[in-house]
């Protein structure tokens, strides 16, 4: 959502800043520098749709390498493709109504 007006207010730019610093301008997962141009992601832990009361918190903030954001991100889409695959009944029939065999046309 690098886009949305959010991320161009002048609070967000700021506390961006403030988390890279305490960071040390290290990825907080992998310790990669993110000093470079370009490489720095700072990424909310709680995200912005699920706690938008966090969203200027910087204790729900982290510093991420482009590497370790992309794998966030990876398993954030993997989590939520997995989540209407699991479950089965005993005919094979998957459990849960957000699957997509289970929505009526």
């Amino acid at each position: 959502m690098p886009g949305h007006p959010f991320y161009q207010s002048d609070a967000w730019k700021a506390l961006r800043l403030r988390a890279l610093r305490r960071d040390h301008w290290a990825c907080t997962l992998c310790g990669t520098s993110v000093a470079a141009r370009g490489q720095s992601r700072v990424d909310h832990i709680q995200s912005r749709t699920a706690r938008p009361d966090l969203e200027l918190e910087l204790s729900n903030l982290r510093t991420l390498c482009p590497t370790c954001d992309n794998r966030r991100h990876a398993s954030d889409k993997a989590d939520a493709a997995d989540a209407h695959m699991r479950g089965a009944n005993a005919d094979g029939w998957p459990t849960s109504r957000a699957h997509p065999w289970n929505r009526t046309r």
